[in-house]
């Protein structure tokens, strides 16, 4: 089984969503990043990952990687944070309604970077809206996506 196959199995067996997966060091160290699944209205901001959560996850990958015997050094799992990165067209609908920061891979309206507030998701599109108006990005065009830190007093 491939490694990110692998990983989502085990993680979503466990009741979380894999968000990420980093190798770095020559693939010697694996960072995965999980988050909890949306739950109807319920979101990612209320409770986050724990310590528990990622101290849970990492043994059961420990156990998954040796028994597939997947070399590496270091295993590190950690929350996706604040900035949460963007990757699934389901990521995109999840998150609807707040803000992100975007970067293309081809210029659209002469611009790569985009600031707005993703208002719908549908067809492989987003509808962002930006200072401006509104614009609608190809998914597939974009390089980047992370979600703009939300901080509430």
């Amino acid at each position: 089984m491939e490694l990110q196959g692998l990983l989502e199995t085990t993680v979503g067996g466990l009741g979380y969503e894999l968000v990420n997966v980093e190798l770095s060091n020559r693939g010697r160290m694996l960072r995965i990043f999980i988050d909890k699944p949306a739950t109807g209205q319920q979101e990612a901001r209320t409770g986050g990952i724990t310590v528990e959560d990622c101290a849970r996850v990492s043994n059961q990958l420990a156990r998954v990687l040796e028994v597939e015997e997947i070399d590496y050094d270091r295993l590190e799992v950690s929350s996706p944070g604040m900035d949460r990165p963007l990757k699934k067209e389901t990521d995109f609908a999840r998150f609807v309604g707040r803000e992100a920061r975007l970067t293309l891979r081809v210029p659209v309206e002469g611009r790569r970077n985009f600031a707005g507030v993703m208002r719908a998701v549908a067809a492989g599109r987003l509808e962002l809206e930006i200072e401006g108006g509104m614009v609608s990005l190809e998914l597939a065009n974009i390089d980047k996506a992370r979600l703009v830190p939300k901080i509430e007093f």
